[in-house]
């Protein structure tokens, strides 16, 4: 998470262009947020196999993906996945937590060759924090089904089952048109980061040198198609627990740094927070998504 596009601005007018990867502008941010101007970076891993970009987003800042939920039908209003630091009216503080907040965000969706075919209109908010994980859910004003008629994309499926260490993934970029190739290399039992904390992160190998812009972007399993996790950060200057540059923490309070290496927040944790027709419910059981 970075700092934010309008500082990013001033320092290309000084310093020239520097890669980032994308947030809500007017507001100091975690590694990983105000995105570049859209110049394919030279370092970004090109797909190599069947997953594409059918399903994913571009948005302003950030990178997305029109989602459904393993029991969503085609009636239900579709749903945008991207991380809580791209939420447009600024980063979530620690404890803080968005619900059913109104929106008129605009997303624009690729098909699998990452050709732009339509733009997507949000209504709401559902849900965004940065506390334990970091993720914002905007609700759309279509249906999966009109979605579908309109540009012929379906969403991508949100898995309900923690990712497995080991298992081959793919970073995919609707911001930059881009796709990285790595592994689950194991998990962090928390995620510091400056002033935000988050909990069991899947840590990549070191093919997924992710940069700005690819916030929010759907880790998807190369082997079902489904959406395990999403893009948010990634140690770049060696620095412990600061800004740019998260640290882990484990359970006995040993911290340790991996300068390089990206993380992304799971989403397995998501489908158990809602009901029948796209419907958020904290009280869930089985919920676990914090709380405002």
């Amino acid at each position: 998470m970075k700092k934010p596009l309008i500082g990013l601005l001033a320092s290309v007018l000084v310093a020239g262009a520097t890669a980032l990867t994308g947030a809500a502008p007017a507001q100091a941010t975690p590694a990983h947020v105000a995105a570049p101007a859209r110049v394919a970076p030279a370092h970004a891993a090109q797909p190599l196999d069947a997953v594409d970009f059918s399903g994913t987003v571009a948005l302003s800042n950030c990178s997305g993906s029109l989602v459904r939920l393993p029991g969503s039908v085609g009636s239900d209003p579709g749903l945008v996945l991207t991380n809580g630091h791209c939420l447009e009216t600024g980063m979530p503080g620690p404890g803080q937590v968005i619900v059913n907040q109104p929106s008129s965000r605009t997303f624009t969706l690729l098909d699998g060759s990452a050709n732009e075919v339509a733009t997507l209109n949000a209504t709401k908010v559902v849900y965004s924090a940065m506390t334990g994980t970091d993720v914002t859910i905007y609700q759309l004003d279509s249906s999966y089904d009109s979605i579908q008629a309109q540009s012929g994309i379906s969403p991508l499926t949100v898995s309900a089952d923690h990712p497995v260490q080991g298992t081959d993934i793919r970073v995919v970029s609707g911001y930059w048109k881009q796709t990285y190739s790595c592994s689950v290399d194991g998990f962090a039992y928390q995620l510091k980061e400056a002033d935000w904390t988050f909990s069991d992160s899947v840590r990549y190998t070191s093919g997924c040198n992710v940069i700005g812009g690819t916030s929010g972007s759907p880790v998807v399993d190369a082997n079902t198609g489904q959406v395990v996790a999403v893009n948010n950060t990634i140690n770049e200057d060696g620095q412990s627990c600061t800004l740019n540059n998260p640290c882990e923490v484990d359970q006995s309070g040993a911290v340790t740094v991996h300068q390089g290496i990206g993380y992304a927040q799971e989403t397995y944790i998501i489908p158990a927070c809602f009901s029948a027709g796209n419907t958020l419910d904290l009280t869930l059981p089985g919920c676990t998504l914090a709380r405002p």
